[in-house]
């Protein structure tokens, strides 16, 4: 028996799209793991706004702005650790790790100088939780040659495979990403283009609202084929995987650049959704055509237009949220992060080089002790 068996671990992120941090407690039972609670914590909306303005490729104002930020989102981070467990009726002393995703600001895999960058200065959250805690998971991927994204894949492999059936785990956060399941071989995954960031960023700016609520806004307009078309032009969704984005790619500007001037703000909409839409069917058409199952989680989740699109644009594959199969689709990516801080305290890999491009398996991010 494993003497790790039972061990408390809790995961930290947030996304994309900046919506929040998701805090999931999870209990770890060899190669099976449950959801003991999952919250999500808003973040103060001034310093959403600047986080989300760096994410889509603003300057920082100082380094001691960007210094002054890290130590800002670590104290979030371990505020909603904190707030996490005294909501679960437990102690500090009862988890084992946080697994700290931090928040991205910039994403830059196929620069001259490969980097990634996530703040959340870990040891303020392991100094306010007395926690130990394990960040930094992506540079010493892309150190090996890799994207750093995404590293949740391993996480689904673990969970959902099923030798019986092709399946694919498709990700709706800011960015969509796909992890491949065949029924044998290599686990394989990538970041298909667009979801949430970009129709988040528009309803907001037009509607008033952060986000679409169960897609009513674009569902009160239609789909713009000719903007669909430029849209669809964009080199980046041809690149073979592995591939990675963000914010820094797919933002407003990127949207402005191909809109008219003529076309209404809900038809803009409508066609953003057909975007994630189309370029996750053409992906999974492409890469894995024999998917039976598609299994979904995210924010996308609750959006029902958006699902429906995907689904009419995939004949004769069923595509359901991963609560089928026993994981609350709000909280997969943090539960991932809880995995893989349990995975490099037991010394073990946490990249899928077949996913990343890595040169191989490495134990991924730093502990930094209580």
């Amino acid at each position: 028996m494993d003497p790790r068996d039972g061990e408390l671990h809790l995961g930290l992120i947030s996304g994309t799209s900046a919506d929040g941090i998701d805090a999931a407690l999870v209990r770890f039972e060899g190669p099976h793991c449950t959801l003991v609670r999952g919250e999500t914590y808003r973040w103060d909306p001034a310093l959403r706004a600047r986080l989300v303005a760096l994410g889509q490729g603003g300057d920082a104002r100082s380094l001691d702005e960007i210094g002054m930020l890290d130590v800002q989102v670590a104290e979030a981070f371990a505020d909603a650790a904190l707030r996490l467990i005294q909501s679960a009726r437990m102690t500090p002393g009862d988890v084992r790790s946080i697994g700290s995703h931090g928040q991205t600001i910039r994403h830059r895999p196929a620069a001259a100088h490969p980097f990634t960058w996530q703040i959340g200065d870990a040891n303020v959250i392991a100094e306010r939780t007395g926690i130990d805690t394990v960040a930094d998971f992506r540079r010493r991927d892309l150190a090996a040659g890799g994207q750093g994204a995404p590293l949740v894949p391993a996480f689904h492999a673990a969970l959902l495979h099923d030798a019986n059936e092709a399946r694919a785990v498709l990700n709706l956060g800011g960015i969509a990403n796909f992890t491949l399941l065949p029924k044998q071989g290599d686990v394989r995954g990538f970041d298909t283009g667009p979801a949430n960031a970009l129709m988040d960023a528009w309803c907001e700016q037009h509607h008033g609202t952060p986000f679409d609520a169960h897609g009513a806004f674009a569902a009160s307009g239609r789909i713009d084929e000719a903007l669909l078309e430029r849209l669809l032009a964009e080199p980046w969704f041809t690149l073979p995987p592995p591939k990675s984005s963000g914010r820094e790619h797919f933002h407003l500007e990127w949207v402005r650049t191909q809109v008219r001037g003529g076309e209404s703000p809900e038809d803009v909409q409508a066609t953003l959704l057909e975007l994630t839409a189309r370029t996750v069917a053409d992906a999974l058409r492409a890469h894995q055509p024999d998917t039976r199952r598609v299994l979904a989680c995210g924010g996308g989740v609750h959006n029902p237009v958006l699902l429906a699109r995907i689904a009419a644009n995939l004949p004769g594959v069923r595509v359901e949220s991963t609560a089928a199969h026993g994981l609350d689709p709000d909280f997969v990516e943090a539960m991932a992060f809880a995995w893989l801080a349990r995975e490099t305290l037991a010394g073990r890999p946490g990249n899928v080089p077949a996913v990343t491009g890595a040169r191989g398996p490495r134990v991924l991010g730093v502990v930094y002790p209580r």
